[in-house]
């Protein structure tokens, strides 16, 4: 239940996020931003996706503390209250022609609520899955929390499909608010399964105990501020996926013109395959542990970037699809499959929302401005996207370097969990 519960939860509230993606790829630089030169318009559409990622790390400080106080079940039903308004909201926005520039900052202003609600829906969702599960299976169990997001892009990406054979006046007039006036259809789903969740065990043992720490916060920087930072730089992991969904399929549209259907064909079955794929590798780093499988998936989606972009800079769509596959579905599949057992094991239950939740954000924060700065870094000609699969390769290199300085942690115990003890060994005492 756990399981489906993440599961289903981050889904529905990253169909809201990811369907801003969407439209900031293909219909914000022309509604809310029409400038004379359309790769400024570009850069300030992308420059609103980043500022959702602005909110994250304010917001991490705040729900963590709620989370690790209060309990896991209330912030994930906060954060899918605001997700789902915030979206709501944003397609009822009038335009640039019809308001000036109050249209873009209320944009902007909406755009900050959608990052405060995500600051919490993925540190939630997984210490609540990583605290249901039993020891040998938290990387399978908790896996489901990022699985969810490829299902909340598969959503997201059929509510745009139909939209996206409209003819350019009717998409960018009425068409692009569809997808977001639904938005109260799908979180009205999400609340009704986790307000049937119960709370986790562990945390429930710490408030019968009278354990629960005062100031979170303050607890986590005192006792694991290492662990911390090396959240923050694995994070830039999702550097691939930024790069991906809103700079790749705004590159292949607007740039090099292939059909948006056609892209978003792709990015539907990329995704679909991601949903079988990432328990696969959840259960394979039960087995051999969150290095190595965090590791192999970070160097092996940066690689294969490169020939991707080289395929849709030559108007290859076959190889494209190709490639893009061996990236998202299975490279960007493992790293997504460990993050959430890989972070959340780092800390103890007492701080683990904390310390997910600040930790994550601010790397995720950092990847979620690579379109932003991909639009700015692309050159013209067949090779100008390469100064973009540098971005992606370094961000990558770095994630991986974090993550190989942090302890493997795939059979300890989960009351060992961010102990001193818990790096040398199993068998302390508890």
């Amino acid at each position: 239940m756990a399981a489906f519960s993440s599961w289903i939860g981050s889904a529905l509230e990253y169909y809201d996020f990811f369907i801003y993606a969407m439209a900031a790829a293909l219909v914000f630089g022309k509604v809310f931003f029409p400038a004379g030169d359309p790769k400024l318009s570009t850069v300030a559409a992308f420059a609103t996706f980043g500022v959702g990622y602005v909110a994250r790390p304010l917001g991490a400080f705040f729900m963590g503390h709620i989370g690790d106080k209060f309990g896991r079940k209330r912030i994930l039903t906060s954060t899918l209250l605001l997700m789902g308004l915030s979206t709501f909201l944003i397609g009822l926005l009038p335009t640039y022609s019809q308001i000036g520039i109050a249209s873009p900052i209320l944009l902007v202003c909406l755009r900050l609520l959608q990052g405060l609600s995500a600051s919490g829906e993925q540190a939630g969702a997984t210490s609540l899955a990583l605290e249901h599960a039993p020891d040998n299976r938290r990387g399978f169990v908790s896996s489901f929390s990022l699985s969810g997001t490829s299902m909340g892009f598969v959503l997201a990406t059929l509510a745009f499909l139909p939209l996206s054979a409209l003819p350019d006046q009717a998409l960018l007039s009425w068409g692009w608010r569809i997808p977001f006036l639904l938005s109260a259809v799908v979180i009205s789903a999400g609340l009704w399964v986790r307000r049937r969740l119960p709370e986790t065990p562990v945390f429930e043992a710490e408030v019968s105990r009278h354990a629960s720490p005062d100031a979170p916060v303050a607890e986590l920087f005192r006792t694991q501020t290492p662990d911390v930072f090396r959240v923050v730089f694995g994070a830039l992991y999702s550097v691939v996926s930024s790069i991906f969904s809103v700079f790749l399929l705004s590159y292949a549209v607007n740039d090099m013109h292939i059909p948006r259907t056609r892209m978003l064909l792709l990015f539907v079955a990329m995704n679909v395959v991601s949903l079988a794929v990432v328990p696969l590798w959840g259960m394979v780093s039960d087995r051999i542990g969150r290095r190595p499988v965090f590791a192999v998936g970070t160097l092996g989606s940066a690689a294969f970037l490169w020939p991707t972009f080289w395929a849709i800079s030559h108007g290859d769509v076959l190889l494209a699809c190709v490639f893009g596959f061996v990236v998202m579905s299975v490279f960007y599949s493992a790293s997504n499959a460990v993050w959430p057992s890989f972070s959340g094991e780092m800390f103890a239950t007492r701080v683990r929302l904390s310390g997910v939740a600040i930790g994550s954000q601010i790397g995720i924060t950092l990847g979620g401005f690579a379109p932003t700065l991909g639009a700015a870094l692309l050159k013209s000609g067949p090779n100008g996207w390469v100064p973009v699969a540098e971005l992606v390769s370094a961000a990558a290199i770095v994630a991986t370097l974090a993550a190989l300085t942090a302890r493997e942690t795939h059979n300890v115990p989960l009351d060992q969990l961010g102990s001193a003890c818990a790096a040398r060994t199993r068998s302390c005492p508890t």
